[in-house]
């Protein structure tokens, strides 16, 4: 669920992004803003579920990009957030999803966010998360998970590098230790393939004879979704790419990705 917020006070909007986070939905991703004509320009072409905007806001009130929004993602579910009950009936007019008062609280957000006017369905959560931005890690279900070899880990980031195109064992003899050590790599080889199983993440990781390559459709990366112009993606990154691996200078920039 992607959920848009929007309040043109910095203290308020870190309230209300605090609220929510308390009973943020699974796989949720939150988009705070204190500029809605930004807001619309990041947002009008990626999918919006949720959109909690304050009303007061100026160059573009909260009823103005409400319109927008609508224009363009006819099933977003508006919920007004204002100090003020004046705003009750333009509420009603937009068929807004849920109108709430300031000071916001957790409990009255849950409400709104279980009474949704266009119910909205999660998609299946992808069975691995990968951060390449600052240290490369992978999360299984939001908890990291630890393979029995440092270089195990260096090799799944080499092939999450390479986007699912299949390397084969002297590329990555070479790249990742500069000999000659094909007994080593297959003891690598089944490092990553108990740790994956171990996760029920088995179907990411595929070996063919002397080659191998990730399913890039079966992990959520943030690299990846860079490369999409996610905004949420590019506001990740800050200049370091797997920061702990030499080789991966050469990607600093993730749109040099393969």
């Amino acid at each position: 669920m992607r959920i848009l917020l929007v309040d043109d006070e910095e203290l308020q909007l870190l309230r209300l992004t605090e609220a929510v986070k308390k009973v943020l939905p699974e796989d949720s991703v939150l988009l705070p803003y204190t500029n809605p004509v930004l807001a619309w320009e990041e947002n009008k072409n990626s999918p919006v579920d949720v959109a909690f905007l304050d009303i007061e806001m100026p160059v573009c009130n909260g009823i103005m990009l409400a319109k927008k929004l609508q224009s363009v993602h006819p099933k977003v579910n508006i919920v007004f957030v204002t100090a003020y009950n004046d705003y009750a009936v333009d509420a009603y007019k937009m068929h807004a999803s849920g109108y709430v008062t300031k000071p916001v609280d957790a409990n009255r957000i849950k409400q709104e966010l279980n009474g949704l006017r266009f119910p909205t369905e999660l998609p299946p959560k992808s069975k691995l998360q990968i951060k390449c931005f600052g240290n490369f890690e992978v999360f299984a279900k939001g908890v990291p998970i630890k393979f029995s070899r440092s270089k195990s880990k260096e090799l799944f980031a080499y092939l999450v590098d390479r986007e699912g195109a299949a390397v084969n064992v002297n590329e990555l003899n070479a790249v990742l230790w500069e000999e000659d050590k094909k007994s080593y790599f297959r003891n690598l080889i089944a490092d990553i393939q108990n740790t994956l199983k171990a996760v029920g993440a088995e179907e990411v990781f595929i070996k063919r004879r002397n080659e191998c390559f990730i399913d890039p459709a079966k992990v959520d990366c943030d690299a990846y979704e860079y490369k999409k112009n996610n905004p949420a993606a590019i506001r990740l990154y800050r200049g370091e790419y797997m920061a702990q691996y030499d080789w991966a200078l050469f990607n600093a920039d993730p749109t040099s990705l393969s």
